[in-house]
């Protein structure tokens, strides 16, 4: 059982390795529109997701892919490419694809509808919407992988769970609750 166990682990760590790769371009992706976006003098943010807002409709799509600063950018990254690295080997690339997007739309929708004023950017909601989507996929249709990325990502990265609630006046907290909900509804919705 235990040699069983073992070789698991072994075909894991080689798949997270495979799908490394495609979280590495998604991730250098949003560090190149990053490097863009300051070029510009962050003219960019104008697509951010600001709430109830005509101009702000663009931001439910484009809003994960802009950040504030580069130690936003930085935060994100770690979560981000691993957490992203976890889907990916669970699920594929086009599963992922898909998840992403459901996230995507269902955090910026509610955030458009419900969010403070401001300006929403940031990829923290989608990567709330990955922890919750790997979290509650574990728990929906458990088997040995699904039951170990989601220990991981219960232990690496279940203080993420603390941006749910209201801290700092400029962190979008409630982008990480519709975040959380999207990925929920994702494991629901992306077959």
């Amino acid at each position: 059982m235990l040699e069983n166990l073992f070789s698991n682990l072994s075909s894991y760590l080689m798949a997270m390795m495979t799908y490394a790769k495609p979280a590495l371009y998604a991730l250098l992706s949003l560090w190149i529109i990053h490097a863009v976006n300051v070029a510009l003098n962050y003219r960019l943010n104008t697509l951010g997701l600001v709430p109830r807002k005509i101009r702000g409709i663009p931001g439910v799509i484009f809003s994960p892919f802009l950040h504030g600063s580069f130690s936003h950018l930085f935060f994100n990254s770690i979560p981000f490419f691993v957490l992203l690295d976890f889907l990916l080997m669970d699920k594929g690339i086009h599963s992922a694809i898909t998840i992403s997007s459901i996230i995507i739309g269902i955090s910026g929708v509610l955030l458009w509808l419900f969010g403070r004023k401001g300006v929403h950017v940031g990829a923290s909601g989608l990567i709330m919407g990955y922890l919750a989507y790997l979290l509650v996929n574990a728990y929906q249709h458990p088997s040995i992988k699904t039951l170990l990325l989601g220990v991981v990502c219960l232990y690496y990265f279940g203080g993420l769970l603390v941006g749910l609630f209201p801290q700092k006046k400029y962190v979008s907290w409630e982008g990480h609750v519709f975040g959380f909900l999207g990925g929920i509804a994702a494991v629901f919705f992306a077959k």
